[in-house]
């Protein structure tokens, strides 16, 4: 256990574009944590101004600070608005989760549990169904505070494709069994300490489109000496379902992953520090501007 991680403030980085009714689900759900000692920063990937509306609607509501960052779109650039929500953060521990997943209310507390030097946690998910997803964004739902029998009666249904991420066990050492394995870590739900993002010089934003730069990230901090610690049983998250992403740019993303595997590289090619003396600067701020 990190002792120093008990007191410490998170930053939630929770990235989203033009899905405002997902984006709601997620901030209400993330209003339920019974660790209240954490921020949200909204990296937004360009969206109309509609998204930032909820984040400002939010950002009055909940008892935790809450900051949005927004770049102009230009494509999907996951790896570059995690970047700028980790500039905005102020977390000793980011958290990084998509706009489209709803923590359950012990998953801030989970991750801090889990938190220790040296060690980032990858967190895994149940998908719910089409069918299932409409009804949470049409009837306000809230599947991230039902019971495990719930679930389990949607499962049965097959609105949900899995219950075992809604357990919660005490794994111990167990959790270290992957600790050099980058495969199935996604940044739908996982914990880096914001030192080593510092070390890596965070996301590499030369990846653009769908797919990849969160391997990437996990590669690197293998590289960089940062083990894998497994955080299911503990973290798991609900993802409301979407229609499939354009993959017209994976075959590029996955030979800059392929050349990253097969080096030693740490940090990079355009991280963290690219964006310093950046003139398209982020908005940041702890109530959300509506940005056309």
């Amino acid at each position: 256990m990190w002792d120093l991680m008990l007191a410490e403030l998170i930053s939630v980085i929770v990235t989203t574009y033009n899905r405002e009714d997902a984006l709601d689900a997620a901030l209400r759900a993330l209003g339920r944590q019974a660790d209240r000692n954490f921020e949200i920063v909204v990296a937004d990937d360009g969206s109309r101004a509609d998204t930032a509306r909820v984040v400002a609607d939010w950002a009055a509501r909940l008892a935790v600070p809450v900051k949005h960052v927004w770049h102009r779109h230009d494509g999907f650039r996951g790896g570059e608005i995690r970047n700028r929500g980790i500039g905005a953060s102020s977390g000793k521990l980011c958290i990084f989760l998509d706009g489209d997943c709803l923590a359950r209310p012990d998953f801030v507390a989970a991750h801090r549990r889990l938190a220790e030097p040296g060690w980032f946690v990858t967190g895994n998910r149940i998908l719910l169904s089409r069918g299932l997803t409409d009804a949470v964004l049409a009837e306000g739902l809230a599947p991230e505070a039902w019971s495990l029998a719930e679930l389990g009666r949607q499962s049965l249904s097959g609105s949900v494709n899995r219950l075992l991420p809604a357990l919660r066990l005490r794994l111990g050492a167990l959790r270290k069994l992957s600790s050099g394995s980058w495969r199935g870590a996604q940044t739908c739900n996982l914990a880096v300490t914001r030192s080593d993002l510092d070390r890596i010089d965070g996301f590499d934003g030369s990846y653009t489109g769908w797919g990849l730069e969160d391997s990437d990230l996990v590669v690197r901090l293998l590289h960089a000496g940062v083990r894998r610690k497994d955080g299911r049983f503990a973290t798991g998250v609900l993802h409301l379902w979407h229609a499939a992403n354009d993959r017209s740019g994976f075959a590029a993303n996955r030979a800059r992953l392929d050349t990253v595997i097969r080096g030693d590289r740490i940090r990079a090619v355009r991280g963290l520090s690219s964006l310093a003396d950046e003139a398209d600067a982020p908005t940041i701020g702890n109530r959300a501007r509506c940005d056309g």
